[in-house]
C-alpha cells in the first residue's frame, strides 16, 4: 500500500496532503480515501501558544509603560504649568489676592537659611546644615546557586536622618522675604551633598573564610556615609505655597503632584522630566509596535490555515463527487479502464518492466521520482503510451 499525490479536475493537486489507494481497486469502494495534512497538528498547537503567551506578554508591557508614561507626562505638564514666584516684596501680595491665600503649584527659587539652630557634622569640622542622613551600608558577596557566580549584595543596615527648620531666602538680600519649608523629608527629590564618606573593610581570619565559603556569603565590609543639606545651599522648592497668618509656607501639594527640594534650576528640572516622559514615550512605541507585529502575524497565520481548511474540504467534496459519478455510471467498463489515482481520467500508460496499466498521463507524470508502479511498488524503468482504437 503506498501514497501517491492526488489530483482533481482542471490539473489541480492537493499539496501537502496524500491519497492511501488500495492496490486492487476493482471491487467497488470499500474505503473512501481521506486526505491528509502532512505537518503536525500538534506543531502549530505549540506555535500557536507561544504566540499567543508574547502577545499576552507584549500587551501587558506596553500597558505598564504606558500608564508609566501617562503619570510622568501629567507630572511633566503640571510642573511646565506651575507658578513661577520670586522671593520679593509683592509675594505676600499676590498669596493676598489669591484664592484661599494659596497657590496650588508654585515654583520659588532661594538659598537655605536656618531657623533657629542648625546641624553640625560627626566628621566634617565647621560644616553645618538643616537635613541630616547618617548610613551604614553593610557590602557583600553571595554566591548565586543559577549561574554559579559570586554577586554582590548591598544592604542598608541603619539609616538616621534628623531635620532642623529653615526657610528659603532670596540670595542677594539677606533681609527680603522668605519662605518655611515644610516636611522637606516627602519631597521627591530632596538634594543631599556627600560630605563624609569611608569604606571600613571586614578583617577575617582563616576559619571565617572557610566559613563564609561554606555559606555562601563572603563580608566586604562597612560603607558609613553622611548627607546634609548645607546652610546657604541654592534650592529651587515646587509645591503649595500658602500664607498662613503672618507665615509663607511651602508644603506637599495636594493634588497629587510631586513635591521638589533640588538643587537643579528650574529649567534644568524640567528638562530632566521631559527627558524621562520621551523614555518612557520609547519604550512604549517600542514595545507597542512588537505587539501590533506578533498580532499580525498571529492572525494571518490564523487565517492562512482557514484558508487551507477550506482548500482541503472543497477538494474533498470534488474527490466525493467524482467517486460516486464512478459508481452511478452504466456498466463496470468506465469504472475498469478509470485511473487509480485520480479515478476521473482513462487508463492511457503502460508501466515497464511490471506491465500494469493502471493510470492515466497527468497522474504518471505527478508521481514522484523514482517513479514507482501505484500497483505493484515496482521501479518504473520505462513508460509507453497506450491508445485506445
Amino acid at each position: 500500500m503506498g501514497f501517491i499525490p492526488l489530483k482533481l479536475r482542471g490539473g489541480r493537486s492537493l499539496c501537502g496532503a496524500a491519497l492511501r489507494v488500495s492496490p486492487a481497486p476493482q471491487q467497488g469502494f470499500a474505503e473512501s480515501p481521506r486526505p491528509a495534512l502532512a505537518d503536525s497538528p500538534s506543531r502549530w498547537r505549540r506555535c500557536g501558544w507561544v504566540q499567543a503567551v508574547l502577545l499576552t506578554a507584549g500587551a501587558a508591557i506596553t500597558a505598564l509603560f504606558y500608564s508609566v508614561y501617562r503619570q510622568k507626562a501629567r507630572v511633566a505638564r503640571g510642573l511646565e504649568g506651575a507658578r513661577k514666584v520670586r522671593l520679593d516684596g509683592d509675594l505676600r501680595a499676590v498669596l493676598l489676592e489669591a484664592p484661599g491665600r494659596c497657590v496650588p503649584y508654585a515654583v520659588i527659587e532661594g538659598v537655605v537659611r536656618s531657623v533657629k539652630e542648625t546641624l553640625s557634622s560627626q566628621f566634617v569640622e565647621n560644616c553645618k546644615g538643616v537635613v541630616q542622613r547618617l548610613t551604614l551600608q553593610e557590602h557583600k558577596m553571595v554566591w548565586n546557586r543559577t549561574t554559579h557566580l559570586w554577586n554582590d549584595y548591598e544592604k542598608v543596615i541603619h539609616q538616621r536622618t534628623n531635620t532642623a527648620p529653615f526657610d528659603l531666602a532670596p540670595a542677594e538680600d539677606s533681609a527680603g522675604v522668605t519662605v518655611r519649608v515644610m516636611k522637606p523629608l516627602e519631597a521627591t527629590e530632596l538634594s543631599l551633598e556627600t560630605v563624609y564618606e569611608k569604606f571600613h573593610p571586614s578583617v577575617q581570619s582563616f576559619t571565617d573564610v572557610i566559613g563564609h565559603y561554606i555559606s555562601g556569603e563572603r563580608p566586604k565590609g562597612i560603607q558609613e556615609t553622611e548627607q546634609m543639606l548645607k546652610v546657604g545651599t541654592a534650592l529651587t522648592g515646587v509645591g503649595e505655597l500658602v500664607l498662613d497668618n503672618a507665615t509663607i509656607k511651602l508644603q506637599p501639594p495636594k493634588q497629587g503632584m510631586p513635591y521638589y527640594l533640588s538643587s537643579l534650576d528650574f529649567e534644568s528640572l524640567l528638562q530632566k522630566q521631559e527627558s524621562g516622559v520621551r523614555f518612557w514615550k520609547i519604550l512604549t512605541v517600542i514595545f507597542g509596535v512588537a505587539t501590533c507585529a506578533i498580532l499580525f502575524f498571529l492572525l494571518r497565520r490564523q487565517y492562512r490555515q482557514r484558508r487551507e481548511r477550506q482548500r482541503l474540504r472543497q477538494m474533498q467534496e470534488e474527490f466525493r463527487q467524482a467517486q460516486e459519478r464512478l459508481a452511478s455510471a452504466e456498466g463496470g467498463e468506465a469504472l475498469k479502464n478509470a485511473c487509480v489515482v485520480c479515478l476521473s481520467s482513462t487508463k492511457s500508460c503502460v508501466f515497464l518492466e511490471c506491465g500494469h496499466v493502471c493510470s492515466c498521463h497527468e497522474c504518471y507524470q505527478a508521481l514522484p521520482e523514482p517513479k514507482k508502479c501505484p500497483i505493484c511498488r515496482q521501479g518504473i524503468t520505462r513508460m509507453v503510451p497506450l491508445y485506445n482504437s
